[in-house]
């Protein structure tokens, strides 16, 4: 493939040093009167660790927006047994690692990886590369979506026995997305979108834990101290931050600790106390930004295979920023999910960064404005 090449979308590569740079300051405001105390001693903590996952995964941006796209044809198969593997690898007792009652990750000496984040990414790449190949195939369910659809369900189920109801709800709507962008039939959709909700429905209705927080989210007030807490200080974290804030490092409920996950599931609550309604809508406008720009690579791509590839990639993000600010807004039920490139978490802001570089690499061989 010879195409020339241009510099990567300025905007989109903005647009992320932006939100990378919010999470960084949002994480260390957020954490830094939780950290003093054991077993952290040291206000820092957070900050230092999200540094260096930032400089891990910007390096890793700059290395995949140098990496031409199209090479990942050939590791799509590859790239897919590997990430079926430690999705069962984290699952084995003694190999994956459990925290606050789940087991999604897996030790790599003094640092933690979370198998989930890098199969999305797989799952994104195997399934751009499997739609370009018969594009013509995709109006054929059996043919064109299944496949597709039953690797997208074993993985979301393997997901889903960590626990972890987040990840999998975004890896599916992602695939479905990217079907979508394929060109699949709107009916075949819509009778998708109807068996999902069905075993949505059927995976919070099993799991008790579940059913509590969809319970709380109808009304959290019912049980302020117990099911609710997660939802009711979120939303006070919110409204007590009115039109501009209480300031930044001045935010009440994340300091004396009254908002639980802090730095990492309910940042944007933390974000809409302490720089206000502005500032948290002037976050919601930089995703809006990331997804615009994302989709016009996607759109304006000189082949199938970048341009499902972007979609994929932008879908993910999208839907992930979209379930954390419905958790925390309490539009949704809370779920365990970070917000893209500001929460703390290594692993997920390593592969978000990857993921970011093949889409600054696409952009780099899209048609010019």
């Amino acid at each position: 493939m010879r195409l020339r090449r241009r510099p990567p979308d300025f905007i989109l590569f903005l647009t992320v040093l932006m939100l990378l740079s919010v999470g960084i300051v949002m994480v260390f405001s957020s954490s830094c009167y939780y950290a003093m105390f054991p077993p952290f001693n040291n206000p820092f903590h957070f900050l230092i660790r999200q540094s260096i996952w930032a400089i891990i995964g910007l390096t890793a941006m700059f290395l995949m927006m140098n990496y031409d796209y199209w090479h990942f044809k050939r590791w799509a198969g590859a790239l897919l047994i590997l990430a079926f593997a430690l999705l069962i690898a984290v699952l084995i007792p003694g190999i994956g690692v459990s925290k606050l009652g789940a087991q999604r990750w897996l030790n790599l000496g003094p640092l933690s990886f979370q198998p989930s984040e890098f199969a999305k990414l797989c799952l994104v790449v195997f399934t751009a590369y499997g739609l370009s190949r018969r594009p013509e195939r995709i109006t054929n369910f059996r043919q064109g979506m299944l496949p597709y659809l039953v690797i997208m369900g074993l993985a979301a189920g393997l997901i889903l026995m960590q626990p972890d109801l987040g990840t999998a709800v975004t890896l599916a709507g992602t695939i479905v997305l990217m079907l979508f962008a394929a060109g699949a039939s709107l009916v075949h959709l819509g009778a998708l979108g109807v068996l999902g909700a069905g075993a949505l429905a059927l995976a919070i209705w099993m799991e008790p834990y579940r059913m509590r927080r969809f319970l709380a989210f109808l009304d959290p007030e019912k049980d302020p101290s117990g099911s609710g807490w997660h939802i009711l200080n979120s939303l006070m974290s919110l409204g007590s931050g009115g039109l501009l804030g209480t300031g930044l490092g001045q935010g009440r409920h994340s300091k004396f600790l009254y908002l639980p996950e802090r730095q990492t599931d309910f940042i944007f609550a933390v974000i809409g106390e302490e720089l206000g309604f502005i500032g948290a809508c002037l976050v919601i406008l930089l995703f809006i930004m990331f997804i615009w720009r994302g989709l016009k690579v996607a759109i304006t791509s000189p082949d199938p295979f970048g341009s499902l590839l972007a979609a994929g990639i932008v879908s993910g993000v999208g839907i992930q920023a979209i379930i954390n600010i419905g958790v925390v807004t309490s539009s949704l039920p809370v779920t365990g999910i970070t917000l893209p490139f500001v929460s703390f978490g290594g692993t997920s802001l390593v592969f978000t960064l990857l993921g970011v570089g093949i889409l600054l690499n696409i952009s780099r061989y899209s048609a010019p404005k």
